[in-house]
């Protein structure tokens, strides 16, 4: 038996990665649905606009402020996951999550920056591209961060071209649409 794509079982998966001062992973957060450059892309920026990352806290008043990128990975956690489903986190390292699209967030000197990698569409949940394939698509500062502009470039300019990577490993069928439950069977069939 075969099963047809369909948007309703297909999601733009995205994996948000928060790296500390020396550039080491605090975690991975998966996020199911929406994590395109104008969705989850856009939603971050918002998020992390204005923050200010310090070491030791005092007694101002400043409304988006962190101690530290540990601190902020955890106000991202608290920002994002309301409820069950949607949002996972996973430990440090994780990928080959079905991911289209990679968001790093550090830290360059006192300023938050945010890198974008994209890969391949994915579906029902392998893997399309491996992050060593993944081109860079955005790195820069969060509040320069243009989404709408990233994402149009994105596919305009660099979708078609991206690798992927497990693709070859399923055989599809441009007429049905149908991905064969035992791709090395399918193969004999034609």
């Amino acid at each position: 038996m075969s099963r047809k794509r369909g948007a309703k079982l297909m999601g733009t998966r995205s994996l948000t990665v928060i790296q500390d001062d020396d550039g080491h992973e605090i975690f991975v957060m998966h996020r199911q649905m929406g994590g395109y450059p104008t969705g989850h892309g856009e939603e971050l920026k918002e998020f992390l606009q204005g923050f200010s990352i310090v070491n030791g806290l005092s007694g101002d008043a400043k409304l988006k402020i962190a101690n530290g990128m540990p601190c902020l990975a955890a106000q991202i956690v608290a920002h994002f996951k309301n409820g069950p489903g949607g949002f996972y986190l996973h430990p440090p390292g994780t990928r080959d999550c079905g991911e289209e699209y990679i968001y790093t967030v550090y830290k360059d000197g006192n300023q938050l920056m945010l890198k974008v990698q994209g890969g391949a569409a994915t579906y029902f949940g392998p893997p399309g591209t491996k992050q060593i394939n993944m081109p860079v698509i955005y790195d820069g500062a969060v509040e320069w961060f243009d989404a709408e502009t990233v994402e149009r470039n994105w596919r305009e300019n660099g979708l078609e071209n991206v690798v992927n990577d497990f693709i070859d490993e399923q055989i599809l069928s441009s007429d049905t649409l149908e991905v064969p439950d035992d791709p090395q069977t399918a193969q004999h069939k034609n």
